[in-house]
C-alpha cells in the first residue's frame, strides 16, 4: 500500500501534509510513501529529509492513498483514478466544493473537517490542531499592530497599564488566543453564545463576558441566532467592545457566512490605536468593516483580516496536521498494511464524503 504526499499549489500555502518523522512511522508499518519533489520546501523541509525517512520522490497521485492540505485542483482530480483514496481539507460544506467531481472520478474521499469532535477522535482532529495555530498567531498579529504594550510595565517613568483583550468566539482558536494574550500580560475577556464554555475561559485566566444569550448547537458548534437574539447581542457587544484595546474574533457557523459581531459603530467607539483581528475573513468576517486578507484603518482603528494563518507557521502547523493524518490512516490500516476503512466506525463514517462504490451506483 502506498501513500502520496502532494506539493500544495494554493496561493500562500506553505504547509505539507506529512513531515519526515511521520513518513518514517508509516514506512515502519510497511507503507510505501511517495513524496512530490518540493512538497516540503515551503515548510523548510528538503527532499533529502524525506528520502532519509524512507520515502521515494516521485508522482504522489499514483499512490493508493493521496494526502494533501487543500482541496484538489481540477488538474489533480483528472489525474486520480477510480478506487484511490484522498484525504485532506475538502470543504464539504462549501457550495463550490469538489465532492461531486471526486465522486464522478470514483475516488473515496475523507474530509478532515468532518471528523467528529469526540474524545476518541482528538488525535485526528485537524480543525482543532490548525485552529490552535491560528489562535496563537492572531495574538502575535494583534501585538505587532498595536500601538500600546500588552503587559503592565512598571518603570522609572511610571506604570503602564496592561492592554485589555476581548476574544469573541471561544472555540479552540479563541481559547488559544485567550491563553496567548494572557501569557503576554494582557487582561483578557472571552465571549461566546454557548455559556457552557465560560468555565474554559476562566481556566486560561480570562474573564467571562455574559450577555445572556444561549445558542449552543450540535457537535460543539454554535447554532445561528434568531433575529431577536442577533439584535440583543449586537447592541450589548457594541457597548462592550468600546472598552477594549484589542478584539480578536473567531466566530464561525459551519456552512454559513460568519456572524457579524463587531459593527462599524463599535469600531468607531474604540480608542484610537486599538486593533481588531478578524479570523473569520474567509467566510465574510465577523467585523462589519473587515476587508478579507487586508489590514485597513477605520476610525483610527486597525482592522486585520489575515487569511490562512496556519500557513504562516508551516513547520509546526505541518507537524500537527501530519500527526492528525497519521492517526486517521492508522485507523484504516489492517494488520497486513492495507487501507480498509470500517464504516461501522463513527469517525470514518462521518469523515467519508464519497465512497469507492458510488461511481458505479450513480
Amino acid at each position: 500500500m502506498s501513500v502520496g504526499v502532494v506539493r500544495e499549489t494554493a496561493a500562500g500555502e506553505r504547509r505539507v501534509a506529512l513531515v519526515p518523522k511521520v513518513v518514517a512511522q508509516l514506512v515502519s508499518k510497511g507503507v510505501e510513501v511517495v513524496v512530490e519533489s518540493g512538497a516540503g520546501l515551503a515548510a523548510l523541509i528538503p527532499d533529502d529529509l524525506y528520502a532519509e525517512a524512507g520515502a521515494t520522490i516521485g508522482d504522489p497521485l499514483s499512490a493508493d492513498v493521496v494526502v494533501q492540505v487543500n482541496p484538489p485542483t481540477d488538474d489533480e482530480i483528472a489525474k486520480l483514478r477510480s478506487g484511490q483514496t484522498l484525504i485532506g481539507f475538502l470543504a464539504p460544506r462549501n457550495a463550490d466544493n469538489q465532492i461531486g467531481a471526486l465522486k464522478s472520478a470514483g475516488v473515496q474521499a475523507f474530509a478532515v473537517e468532518a471528523i467528529p469532535r469526540i474524545s476518541r477522535a482528538q488525535a485526528m482532529d485537524a480543525l482543532s490542531s490548525q485552529a490552535n495555530v491560528a489562535g496563537y498567531k492572531a495574538v502575535v498579529v494583534a501585538a505587532d499592530r498595536a500601538t500600546r504594550f500588552f503587559p503592565m510595565l512598571t518603570t522609572a517613568a511610571g506604570t503602564v497599564k496592561p492592554a485589555t483583550v476581548l476574544v469573541l468566539g471561544v472555540g479552540v482558536a479563541g481559547l488559544q488566543a485567550l491563553a496567548t494574550a494572557k501569557r503576554l500580560g494582557a487582561r483578557t475577556t472571552g465571549y461566546d453564545v454557548r455559556p457552557e464554555v465560560a468555565e474554559q475561559v476562566r481556566s486560561v485566566g480570562g474573564q467571562w463576558l455574559d450577555l445572556g444569550i444561549d445558542a449552543a448547537g450540535e457537535g460543539g458548534y454554535a447554532r445561528e441566532l434568531t433575529d431577536d437574539e442577533r439584535a440583543q447581542q449586537q447592541q450589548a457587544l457594541e457597548n462592550a467592545i468600546k472598552g477594549f484595546d484589542v478584539v480578536i474574533t473567531t466566530a464561525l457557523v459551519p456552512g454559513r457566512p460568519a456572524p457579524r459581531l463587531v459593527t462599524a459603530a463599535a469600531v468607531e467607539g474604540m480608542k484610537p490605536g486599538s486593533v481588531v483581528v478578524d479570523l473569520a475573513g474567509e467566510t465574510g468576517g465577523n467585523c462589519e468593516l473587515t476587508e478579507p486578507g487586508q489590514d485597513v484603518v477605520k476610525h483610527d482603528v486597525m482592522i486585520c483580516s489575515p487569511l490562512n494563518l496556519p500557513a504562516t507557521m508551516p513547520e509546526h502547523a505541518s507537524e500537527l496536521y501530519s500527526k492528525n493524518l497519521y492517526a486517521l490512516i492508522d485507523l484504516m490500516l489492517t494488520e497486513g498494511g492495507r487501507i480498509e476503512p470500517d464504516f461501522a466506525d463513527e469517525v470514518l463514517a462521518a469523515a467519508c464524503v464519497t465512497r469507492e462504490h458510488e461511481k458505479a451506483e450513480a
